[in-house]
């Protein structure tokens, strides 16, 4: 299987572009793994936000196929515990799914066409974090699924 995890924009902040590149190296010891990194969409006063997002929307499904397992991070998505979140991606390993994404939008959130085609949804909180440190976030807890997973001393109960 390969994982991904797509964001919207560069990372703005180099301690969180450090971190996520480290917690990048240590999740590819386990699995085929990239990070790809979606143009955002330059808002100006003039467009609305409705626009952003349906552009954000048709450059992300331009990179998606057919077959690839879509999870946004949504604040309306279901909570996981990490072993949770861990048996999650087991199960997309155990049960063929050729490739799993998580996509993580940008400052507006998703288009309707991207909750669509979205096989699923994510909530990492009921609070509103922004999009940049969810980044460094959330590949942390990949990596701490795939702990759980093979059974290595990082997660403490």
């Amino acid at each position: 299987m390969k994982l991904s995890l797509y964001f919207t924009g560069k990372t703005s902040f180099d301690y969180l572009e450090k971190g996520i590149s480290e917690y990048e190296k240590r999740i590819k010891r386990y699995i085929d793994f990239k990070i790809k990194i979606i143009k955002d969409v330059k808002t100006g006063k003039n467009i609305p936000v409705k626009i952003v997002k349906q552009k954000e929307g048709e450059q992300i499904l331009k990179q998606l196929k057919t077959d690839d397992y879509l999870i946004l991070l949504d604040e309306k998505g279901k909570q996981y515990t990490s072993r949770e979140f861990a048996k999650l991606i087991d199960n997309k390993i155990n049960t063929g799914t050729k490739h799993l994404v998580f996509l993580i939008g940008g400052a507006f959130g998703f288009s309707e066409d991207i909750y669509k085609r979205a096989n699923g949804k994510l909530s990492l909180s009921k609070m509103t974090f922004s999009h940049q440190p969810v980044r460094l976030l959330f590949a942390e807890q990949i990596y701490r699924a795939f702990t759980i997973i093979r059974r290595e001393p990082y997660h403490n109960d």
